[in-house]
């Protein structure tokens, strides 16, 4: 699927999480990110949403999230990443990063290189069309998202 197709359900699901986050007084800043942020993507339907807290607070904002809404990926969590499934009809999925970590700088420089270069772009959705599915897309996937943060400088 074609995240233009997205946009608008993407936004409003940011909207919606920033008031929940508001509501339980959770710190950060809330953005939205994979390929639904990413105008002319292909994407496998889900929105990706990334928050961003103060290092001092992410133990916290992790421990309020913990409360409200499911762990996932769990064999993604680090000390600097905390992963979490936000009910909606989309599936919606909620990465929680300290500024400036490695995490952070990875999400931030992957994705705002997609919306930048269109061959960038290009590259991300031929190896969405060719992997996606297969035993070997993740580690293509981060390879590919690895090459990014090394060109930018932001590893």
């Amino acid at each position: 699927m074609w995240s233009d197709g997205l946009l608008g359900e993407a936004h409003a699901a940011r909207d919606d999480v920033a008031a929940t986050l508001r509501h339980l007084g959770v710190p950060g800043h809330l953005v939205l990110t994979g390929a639904s942020s990413v105008v002319g993507a292909l994407t496998k339907g889900d929105v990706d949403l990334h928050l961003r807290v103060d290092a001092g607070g992410f133990t916290a904002a992790v421990a309020l999230l913990e409360e409200t809404y499911p762990a996932a990926s769990l064999d993604a969590w680090a000390d600097t990443l905390a992963v979490f499934e936000v009910p909606r009809p989309r599936p919606t999925g909620l990465a929680v990063t300290p500024v400036g970590s490695a995490h952070d700088r990875r999400f931030r420089a992957t994705w705002r290189a997609l919306r930048r270069e269109p061959r960038l772009l290009a590259e991300y959705n031929a190896l969405k069309r060719t992997a996606f599915g297969t035993a070997e897309y993740e580690e293509l996937k981060s390879a590919f998202f690895t090459a990014i943060v090394e060109r930018s400088g932001d590893s």
